[in-house]
């Protein structure tokens, strides 16, 4: 199974989408750290507490040590100390780190870890037959369409309607 560590922006649309349950669904682990849900509302992280508890979600308190690690690391001054932690924990675990934050992509693709953001996903969710295509079309649109992040992105875009496509056959 694959292990990914997930920025709460991931959470954030996951949860926003009402795709919850789906996404804790995926033959993945994931992993976040505590500086990214104490990111979210409360109201997120209750929902995500009930997956901590049915060890869907593992969210891991950097020690002291590892917090300073991450304070004497070479991290671009673009990323908060919350991204630091996903990368950290992503290094660490030999992960995938889970965010559509171009600056933690583009941070990760530098440090040559594996990066993925919400289209893939959607791709997972589709393939693993989690989302129907009908419905994965539905909300993909709805997230480009009705986040500001993702609205004015011109790769984005495309590779949604790439997806539209290819899922409407």
């Amino acid at each position: 199974m694959r292990i990914v560590v997930t920025d709460a922006c991931i959470f954030i649309d996951v949860i926003d989408l009402q795709l919850t349950a789906k996404f804790f669904g995926l033959e993945l682990e994931i992993h976040t750290t505590v500086d990214v849900f104490n990111e979210l509302y409360p109201n997120q992280q209750q929902i995500l507490q009930a997956y901590q508890q049915s060890e869907k979600l593992i969210i891991h308190i950097l020690s002291s040590e590892e917090q300073q690690e991450i304070l004497e690391a070479d991290f671009p001054a673009s990323l908060s100390p919350e991204d630091c932690s996903v990368i950290y924990m992503a290094h660490k675990l030999n992960a995938i780190v889970l965010s559509s934050d171009k600056p933690v992509r583009n941070y990760a693709k530098k440090k040559a870890i594996h990066y993925h953001g919400m289209i893939w996903v959607f791709d997972q969710l589709v393939a693993q037959g989690l989302l129907t295509k009908p419905d994965a079309i539905a909300k993909l649109q709805k997230l480009v369409f009705g986040n500001m992040i993702y609205k004015g992105n011109a790769d984005m875009i495309k590779e949604v309607e790439k997806r539209v496509r290819a899922w409407s056959k």
